[in-house]
């Protein structure tokens, strides 16, 4: 598993779950549930988020296989969620958003806040391209760096501002959408390989 390592690897998944979790977009709404809860429990809600990742990473698969679906299709399918997620973040428009909760560190910030659907389909969709050690490491790194914003939250909206969130949601967005579309190729062509060996 190990001899399997790759910093490309490692980086390109930090990156793309980084820009579909978009937790530095997300500081606002993290601003206002502490505002309204009063205390969001960091440690509970990045080890919640951590975990529903690198679980669905591996019982996903089993998941998919149970209903006859495979992971170039489930890719296929999580490359138009990415691209959707991309748009949204381009745009400044949003499809769905639930902030609605009794409570703020498990629901809705570890979910579906952070580890969402578009997350999980995301985390599934890479591992039809990238090696599980490698993506768990980018889970590792995203989890870390999550628990580094729900600390320092009101730190960072007050550094940043909202036009610089908004523009960094603009560039991660583009970069998301060529990653889409990387994954929608890659998997597409693997797909009708297979058909065609058939």
């Amino acid at each position: 598993m190990f001899e399997n390592i790759s910093i490309k690897e490692i980086l390109t998944c930090s990156m793309v779950l980084f820009a579909v979790i978009d937790i530095v977009g997300a500081v606002p709404i993290i601003v206002a549930l502490k505002k309204k809860f009063g205390k969001i429990e960091s440690e509970k809600a990045s080890a919640v988020a951590g975990l529903l990742m690198i679980v669905f990473l591996f019982v996903g698969n089993k998941i998919l296989k149970f209903m006859g679906v495979d992971v170039n299709s489930f890719a296929i399918a999580g490359a138009f969620v990415i691209f959707i997620i991309a748009v949204e973040m381009i745009l400044g428009i949003e499809i769905h958003k639930n902030t609605e909760s009794k409570s703020a560190s498990i629901v809705p910030i570890a979910f579906p806040l952070i580890a969402g659907a578009g997350t999980l389909t995301t985390t599934l969709s890479l591992k039809a391209q990238y090696h599980d050690i490698n993506i768990i490491f980018g889970i590792i790194l995203n989890t870390i760096l999550i628990y580094i914003v729900l600390k320092s939250a009101n730190w960072i909206e007050q550094k940043l501002g909202d036009g610089t969130i908004g523009i960094l949601k603009k560039v991660f967005g583009i970069i998301l959408l060529a990653i889409s579309i990387k994954l929608f190729t890659a998997n597409f062509a693997e797909l009708f390989s297979s058909y065609i060996d058939f």
